[in-house]
């Protein structure tokens, strides 16, 4: 399906020259790591805000989709866990690389999902997305913060900082802000909503870039059982479990379609900043992603074909 097509492969594109820019040392370490603070603390935010106060929720099946979505990801979540011990045993996966093999098995990729299911199914399509967005994205952070504080070898935190980083996180909050706006608040002034929306464009770009710079191609180039151990949890087997659970919910038509492009999306982009903030192995993860938009390309068409 050409949409599909259009969106990965750009997407793998923009993250070859992120590669590019590091290995040529054109952009250095100390402007990547400034790249990393702007992209997740303002581009990615007001991605999600433009996102979700746009979005006509009272149109879409949003407990269908919504709970279908996060029903996989905490199934998704359990297996994973339940699969901490062997790995480490089996395949000597220590804590940091167990936190990028949860992330590439259970996130997902906002920007890929707002452009296959908008070229799909226009606005429909951007709204269920939006849907996904408030469904997943908080969900999603607080395992992310569960995972990072349980396995990414860094000191425990009291209840009191575990909490004051999850309503910080600037996912967390700017999903509150977006559906406060989008049910609460009138159309913001135009100026406002252009800056926004100019603002979330960046993350896509920048996001991707970030990932680029941190792949090492010759690892990529022979991967491991970790690197396909995530790629066929969440671009196989996450997308089974999210369409079943929809079916059962009354999920049918292109209301399916895009749950299926919401949970067989390669993982996000803003795993790899996550992990560079907070411990986990960076490298793997940004060699996962890769590796997961390279197979997306295959797999994504296919499961839209068959589910």
């Amino acid at each position: 399906m050409s949409p599909v097509f259009t969106s990965l492969i750009p997407t793998f594109l923009i993250i070859a020259t992120g590669w590019l820019a590091r290995i040529t040392n054109f952009v250095d370490e100390k402007q990547w790591a400034g790249l990393e603070r702007i992209t997740y603390v303002i581009f990615f935010p007001a991605l999600i805000i433009d996102t979700l106060s746009r979005a006509d929720l009272a149109s879409v099946p949003v407990l269908g989709v919504g709970g279908a979505l996060v029903g996989a990801i905490l199934l998704m979540a359990v297996a994973m866990l339940m699969l901490r011990p062997p790995l480490e045993r089996y395949l000597a996966i220590d804590g940091p690389s167990f936190t990028s093999i949860f992330q590439g098995a259970t996130r997902w990729n906002t920007f890929i999902g707002l452009a296959v299911a908008g070229s799909l199914f226009g606005q429909r399509g951007v709204a269920l997305i939006a849907v996904a967005i408030a469904a997943m994205v908080p969900l999603l952070n607080l395992l992310a913060f569960y995972v990072f504080i349980s396995y990414a070898g860094r000191p425990r935190q009291s209840p009191y900082e575990i909490l004051r980083s999850f309503v910080t996180n600037p996912f967390i909050w700017s999903c509150a802000v977006g559906l406060a706006l989008n049910l609460l608040a009138p159309p913001l002034p135009k100026p406002l909503s252009a800056f926004i929306d100019m603002t979330g464009r960046a993350a896509l770009a920048s996001g991707l870039l970030i990932v680029g710079a941190g792949l090492d191609i010759r690892r990529l180039a022979k991967p491991g059982p970790a690197h396909f151990l995530a790629s066929a949890l969440k671009l196989l087997l996450l997308p089974i479990i999210a369409v079943t659970l929809a079916r059962t919910a009354g999920v049918t038509g292109n209301d399916l379609v895009v749950t299926i492009v919401a949970a067989s999306v390669p993982s996000a982009s803003a795993a790899y900043v996550l992990a560079r903030q907070m411990g986990g192995n960076a490298a793997l993860m940004a060699e996962i992603l890769t590796l997961q938009t390279l197979l997306a390309m295959v797999s994504m068409p296919l499961l839209i074909a068959f589910l």
